[in-house]
């Protein structure tokens, strides 16, 4: 029974730390699956987590609440989108271009701004109390914790995240629904394969990318704001560390759907949880595992997945090319 209790322990551990690990890698997968049906590839993710990682603990530190931080990681992300989205729809730039530029803007304007605000390298200064968000004890969560099975899974893998975590997974049905099953979906869809079409009706091009892009500020200003004000006590230089790049991984193996992007971030979080538990570990024989090769699992099964099992993924048909109206 003991080792029974302690196997439980540990898988729900270990599941507990892949939910925390998947969420800023979940709202940039959301936030380029939005932005990439709507035909605006978006390079970008990266730069606007850690531009709203960097807002949102800039101004939870201020502020001394989480919530005011929230607020802002969300409209800086959203700024540096239309950024993009000024590039991309407006002047009709190359998209590609466009999204490198955010990163290696946000990498930075945060360093050098965080060094003149606060002289410690870029860095914040650490968040405490109300100025990061408390985890949150889901209802019936005590009671259900003796049940086998379901009540440690429900306990302590789905109860105990701060409130980032719970947007992040809420924005997987909602960003399904939408997108599947309602006019402004439908509309955003076909903008993505065929523009022209969506034109000759009478619908406003540049209107669906750009609410297509702004969507996807907020879901990588919930990211970002997760890494700095809930993970994190403060905001770290390049703190995203490659996050946006494997989330367009994710978005790739998943096809540029919602549910499958969950799966697809859950099982990266696992490959980062996993390799977290192994530092440090000893292989037969006594020969240790470098720690830099256990941190290089999640970034070397991306590069596998990408290359070796994802086939033949297919986007939108518009995407990346930029849309002149016919005269």
């Amino acid at each position: 029974m003991n080792a029974l209790a302690e196997t439980s322990t540990l898988i729900a551990v270990v599941l507990a730390s892949t939910l925390r690990l998947s969420v800023p890698l979940i709202a940039a997968c959301l936030a380029g699956l939005w932005s990439e049906r709507s035909g605006i590839v978006d390079i970008g993710l990266e730069g606007k987590m850690l531009i709203g990682a960097f807002a949102s603990a800039a101004a939870a530190f201020a502020s001394h609440s989480a919530w005011v931080g929230l607020v802002a990681g969300i409209v800086a992300s959203v700024a540096f989108a239309l950024l993009h989205g000024f590039a991309s729809i407006s002047q009709r730039g190359n998209q590609i271009v466009s999204g490198v530029a955010i990163n290696l803007l946000a990498a930075g304007l945060t360093a050098v701004i965080g060094n003149a605000w606060y002289g410690e390298g870029g860095r914040t200064p650490p968040l405490e109390g109300p100025a990061r968000f408390p985890d949150l004890v889901l209802p019936g969560a005590t009671a259900l914790k003796g049940v086998p099975i379901l009540g440690p899974l429900y306990a302590d893998v789905l109860s105990g995240h701060p409130v980032p975590v719970y947007l992040a997974l809420l924005a997987v049905p909602l960003t399904s629904f939408v997108i599947g099953r309602t006019r402004f979906g439908l509309r955003l869809r076909a903008v993505g394969n065929d523009p022209g079409a969506v034109d000759t009706a009478g619908i406003s091009v540049s209107s669906l990318r750009y609410r297509a892009v702004m969507i996807s500020g907020v879901l990588c200003g919930i990211g970002g704001t997760y890494l700095s004000v809930s993970q994190a006590a403060g905001f770290l230089p390049l703190m995203t560390a490659g996050k946006g790049f494997i989330a367009l991984t994710a978005l790739i193996f998943a096809h540029w759907r919602a549910w499958p992007a969950l799966g697809a971030c859950l099982l990266f979080g696992l490959l980062d949880a996993i390799s977290i538990r192994l530092q440090g570990a000893v292989l037969p024989g006594g020969i240790s595992v470098p720690v830099q090769a256990i941190q290089a699992l999640p970034y070397l099964a991306t590069i596998i997945l990408l290359a070796g099992f994802v086939g033949r993924a297919i986007p939108p048909r518009a995407s990346g090319v930029p849309y002149v109206k016919e005269r």
